[in-house]
């Protein structure tokens, strides 16, 4: 009997560890696993850490003057069980440097000299620091001691660079008004699967950081508006007595309030009249800051209530030229996004003090602010909005490695785009939007390079194919799976990966493995053929068959995704209905299933429509026109 009882274990736990290794997993992620960092029901393993640092930055702007100076103390944690020794430092305007490793070219006005660290110090030790021509944006730095497990260490630095001519996600917007991202040295991820990240910043791909405690100064001339992430310290001591009470009056407001308008600034007298004025902000566990200056900016405000429970407030600004027309409306759609994201998708209070959209070239996102264009069409400006305030919720909240796993952010911030969209402009047309700018483009591409699988490590991948694994593609499947479970047990998926893991580093199967165990299912049939398959939507329409209690339709599935398709019946009296199949119809038989048609009519033809699930060869979705009746 005890023989038996440990076969039964034995088979028992080789099951177990069958459906755990379902998912493919590289080494690096299974190491983690190991060491007890990851979980394989989702959740942060009981040996989980991440690294944490403070920022004290102080850099000073003066427009037209290109070069921003700056220093800086770190106050650097070590919490892993590692002892380190060479921390990497990201410089990541870099970028901009002649011979910079890059995807894409650089005209003139996109190249600097670069960052130029003119002192660093350790623990208030001088140390050299690398400043080469062919260092970019990783630069190793030894420490005079190693840093051993739970202890700390102070960095200091003394750095200025010139802000870039052509403006992207930072640099000019015009001669007196700059952008000011990824303008400060830091130190880089060590994470607990991947040590170091020493991915090189290559212009196209995007960030990963840690979360620190932020306190940044900036200075400016009188008469310049800062605008940032975080917590404005003294605002008394910045603006003038008008303009003080119409941004306080702002912050609890469900009216858009013009805080200063195009009068106001051609007046110059905004701000307190000092030489210079020093904007200090504040922020606490977040992932980075940025910053907008300008002296001929005009500026909005209104607020909404973004958690119920507290009845905590949330502020929505919006920066600009008073030239945008459309910037006249984007603080009220920064007012709607706010509300709507936390209260429907993904239905999680806004977790900051404020947002602020800035009139820029980019279309970017940091924390509590956007760098986006400005459009003829407001409707674009909307969507823009929106999704660049979605991103809030991931990488921000949710602290992604976007280099690597793009598509845990931008595949949401697409999903949310696309629900938002629905309430916006309609369904129909929302989805249409959606088709046109996420889906069309990969699902009408025969190219080999759209069908690599979603998990591969984006900083392995350009082109095309990594766009739409990003976004599109991504999102569709978080959309199909939202279909299979539903809306009720798909939040709830959601929420609780979301409350596993704000504030920390997830990684794909940290999704995959949370929503597998709240969902109380093994999902892994579906992770494997859409994020880690080859596949496509290509369904087939291949015969209708009479059958006892009315027909039966065969449907094949050509590209091997596994995708929702409605099923539309049209009869010879005229009328119609339409038969939703979800992707678990696939679960059992990826290749091939029937839908039986309970119905004593006759058929005159029957078409399959996957709607935003844009099938890449629609001629054979639909029976023949030769078939008049069945």
């Amino acid at each position: 009997m005890r023989t038996y009882l440990m076969m039964i274990g034995m088979i028992i736990f080789s099951f177990q560890s069958v459906i755990a290794q379902d998912l493919f997993m590289p080494r690096d992620i299974q190491a983690a696993y190991k060491k007890g960092t990851r979980s394989s029901d989702g959740k942060p393993g009981k040996n989980y850490w991440q690294n944490h640092g403070r920022y004290t930055i102080n850099i000073t702007a003066m427009p037209p003057d290109r070069t921003i100076k700056g220093t800086e103390t770190i106050t650097y944690f070590n919490n892993s069980p590692d002892t380190i020794r060479n921390p990497n430092i990201k410089l990541l305007l870099n970028i901009h440097k002649p011979g910079a490793p890059r995807n894409g070219g650089a005209d003139p006005d996109y190249l600097t000299s670069g960052v130029h660290v003119d002192k660093f110090m350790v623990n208030g030790q001088t140390r050299p620091f690398r400043g080469d021509p062919a260092v970019f944006t990783n630069v190793g730095v030894g420490l005079p001691k190693p840093l051993p497990p739970h202890d700390s260490v102070q960095l200091y630095f003394e750095w200025h660079y010139d802000v870039s001519v052509e403006s992207g996600r930072e640099g000019m917007i015009d001669s007196t008004t700059y952008f000011l991202a990824y303008f400060y040295p830091r130190v880089a991820v060590f994470d607990d699967y991947n040590g170091w990240d020493r991915m090189p910043f290559m212009d196209s791909h995007e960030f990963y950081s840690d979360f620190n405690d932020y306190n940044v100064t900036v200075n400016v001339p009188k008469n310049y508006i800062v605008w940032g992430t975080g917590t404005l310290q003294q605002p008394e001591k910045l603006l003038q007595p008008v303009f003080l009470k119409r941004y306080k009056d702002s912050w609890v407001s469900d009216d858009v309030i013009r805080i200063v308008t195009k009068e106001d600034v051609a007046a110059k007298n905004v701000t307190a009249q000092n030489q210079v004025n020093s904007w200090q902000f504040t922020a606490a566990n977040i992932p980075d800051m940025a910053f907008g200056l300008s002296d001929h900016f005009v500026w909005d405000g209104t607020s909404v209530v973004v958690d119920d429970a507290t009845k905590r407030r949330a502020s929505a600004q919006a920066a600009y030229n008073d030239t945008a027309a459309d910037y006249h409306h984007v603080a009220r759609y920064a007012r709607h996004s706010l509300n709507w994201l936390s209260h429907n998708w993904p239905g999680i209070p806004y977790p900051y003090e404020k947002t602020t959209v800035f009139h820029g070239y980019a279309g970017m996102e940091y924390p509590m602010m956007a760098n986006d264009e400005t459009y003829g069409d407001t409707t674009f400006s909307r969507f823009v909005a929106e999704h660049e305030i979605a991103h809030t919720y991931m990488p921000f909240y949710m602290g992604i490695n976007e280099t690597r796993y793009g598509f845990m952010d931008e595949g949401w911030a697409t999903t949310f785009e696309i629900l938002i969209g629905r309430e916006d402009l309609g369904k129909e047309r929302a989805d249409e939007f959606y088709k046109r700018f996420r889906v069309n483009g990969w699902s009408n591409n025969p190219s080999s390079d759209q069908q690599v699988p979603i998990v591969t490590p984006g900083d392995a991948m350009t082109g095309g194919g990594f766009g739409n694994n990003e976004y599109g593609k991504a999102s569709l499947g978080y959309l199909a799976m939202k279909d299979i479970l539903g809306d009720e047990l798909f939040k709830k998926c959601l929420h609780e990966y979301m409350n596993r893991w704000n504030g920390k580093h997830p990684i794909p199967w940290d999704f995959f493995n949370t929503f597998n165990d709240v969902a109380g299912k093994n999902l892994n049939w579906f992770w494997n053929n859409w994020f880690f398959g080859t596949n496509y939507i290509d369904y087939s329409l291949t015969d209708v068959k009479k059958s006892s209690s009315g027909y039966t339709v065969s449907i094949k599935n050509i590209g091997g995704a596994l995708a929702p398709v409605d099923v539309v019946v049209k009869y010879t009296d005229g009328s119609s209905e339409t038969k939703h199949l979800s992707p678990a119809v696939w679960e059992k038989n990826a290749s091939q299933t029937n839908v039986s048609i309970s119905t004593k009519k006759t058929i005159e033809s029957v078409q399959l429509d996957g709607g935003i699930f844009v099938d890449g060869d629609k001629s054979n979705n639909k029976t023949p026109a030769d078939k008049k009746a069945f």
